[in-house]
């Protein structure tokens, strides 16, 4: 795995979202699912337990990736798992 580089607006996004640096971590080691997003985007999909919220969430980080590093542009989660995770199975 290719080391990450955050750009100030994820890290941003993850204090304005309250979203868990070690959940979003892990979505980058191990996505549940990987979208190509052309032309040179990948969104890294992976559902977890949001202690906050007290419900299953989705957790979208969309990368670049460069020959030397993944460069982390954005992350959100979502509650709307069925709408992007259609068709996926646990």
């Amino acid at each position: 795995m290719k080391p990450a580089r955050w750009t100030s607006h994820a890290l941003q996004n993850l204090t304005d979202r309250d979203i868990n640096r070690e959940e979003a971590d892990r979505t980058l080691a191990s996505p549940e699912l990987v979208v190509l997003d052309p032309p040179a985007r990948r969104i890294l999909m992976r559902r977890y337990h949001d202690e906050a919220l007290r419900q299953e969430m989705l957790l979208r980080v969309i990368v670049e990736d460069t020959v030397d590093e993944t460069i982390v542009i954005t992350i959100y989660k979502t509650s709307q798992i069925k709408r992007y995770l259609r068709g996926v199975h646990r």
